[in-house]
């Protein structure tokens, strides 16, 4: 397997481990490229006469603007509740069945947390605004609690069906070492 995240098969840019990157060539279009998603993966439309090289840069920029597009925008928790849902369907059978899925302010020191018992699962509100697929982690990590209460082997075996967890678990650490690292004064000004 290639090094570079970017396969090209068929006319067809793929990201490993992630959804499908389609590239679509248009003779007409001559100077802007655009993306958008398309259910599983993401459609990104490009000038006919442009280079591999460029079609591979501006795969890059696109996808970052998406992603930055959709971290901006806030599920509210019947979106949260949808989610979990479908989350639970795609990676656990349906099995994880929430009674609740909620926002909740009082967690600073935790992603989210699960009362199996209840059903319930709350999200720190510090995720909201995060890339999705790092909601959807801590989503998945807490649907797994519904089905195994602890952090045993068994619990992470059920947790490696969610392709994304080694990326969006290094996310959160990096969230977290930031947050660490001395804030210098801001000297632009001065």
């Amino acid at each position: 397997m290639s090094a570079d995240p970017l396969q090209h098969r068929a006319g067809k840019t793929e990201r490993s481990a992630t959804s499908a990157i389609e590239v679509r060539r248009s003779a007409r279009r001559r100077r802007t490229v655009s993306a958008y998603r398309e259910g599983d993966r993401t459609v990104v439309l490009i000038p006919a006469r442009m280079s591999k090289a460029e079609e591979q840069r501006w795969v890059t920029v696109m996808l970052d603007k998406l992603a930055a597009q959709e971290s901006r925008r806030v599920l509210g928790d019947a979106e949260l509740a949808e989610r979990a849902d479908r989350l639970s369907a795609q990676f656990f059978d349906g099995s994880a069945r929430p009674a609740s899925v909620r926002w909740v302010t009082n967690q600073n020191t935790r992603w989210g947390s699960c009362t199996p018992a209840e059903g319930s699962i709350r999200l720190s509100h510090r995720l909201q605004g995060m890339p999705e697929y790092v909601i959807d982690y801590v989503l998945c990590h807490e649907l797994a609690h519904l089905l195994v209460p602890g952090h045993g082997p068994d619990f992470w075996r059920l947790l490696e069906a969610y392709p994304r967890t080694e990326r969006a678990r290094g996310y959160l650490e990096g969230v977290v070492a930031a947050a660490r690292l001395p804030h210098l004064p801001d000297t632009r000004g001065e």
